[in-house]
């Protein structure tokens, strides 16, 4: 199936801002308003914050928040991640009514959107985002082989 442009367009912005991540792991997202504007970009901060919460999609959703016009409720938006969400991460995508997930590369290790959990799709929660994944999956993949590489 092939991916729709706006969402490969995004997910170039938010590969662009993986790449920005300096000593941090490079995972880059944005959060996308109803008018597709972009709201908020952040990268990965753990290392920049000594913050174990401060992962690209927790940043990008406080700071899209801070600008949206409905508070903490982002119905309507659209968050990019270059990686899947984490369960941490899942959970707060789910809590701030996130409509549309769109991610990269899969992570088996980690990976709470379909790899380990489908925690967005979960049938007991209130609100359940729309999924794709795989979006520019090889370009987000490399960009964590070269981060990786690098730390050997």
């Amino acid at each position: 199936m092939t991916p729709d442009p706006r969402h490969v367009a995004w997910m170039r912005a938010a590969l662009a801002v993986a790449a920005e991540a300096g000593s941090d792991v490079p995972i880059g997202a944005v959060v996308v308003g109803p008018d597709g504007d972009v709201l908020a970009a952040a990268h990965n901060a753990r290392e920049a914050t000594a913050d174990p919460t401060a992962h690209a999609e927790v940043l990008a959703l406080r700071a899209a928040a801070r600008r949206h016009g409905d508070g903490w409720r982002l119905s309507g938006c659209t968050l990019v991640v270059t990686v899947e969400p984490c369960t941490m991460c899942a959970g707060a995508i789910t809590l701030a009514r996130i409509s549309t997930v769109v991610f990269g590369a899969y992570e088996p290790k980690t990976g709470a959107v379909a790899s380990l959990w489908d925690v967005l799709r979960d049938r007991r929660l209130s609100h359940r985002p729309e999924v794709h994944g795989g979006v520019l999956a090889e370009e987000s993949a490399e960009l964590l082989r070269g981060f990786f590489g690098r730390q050997e």
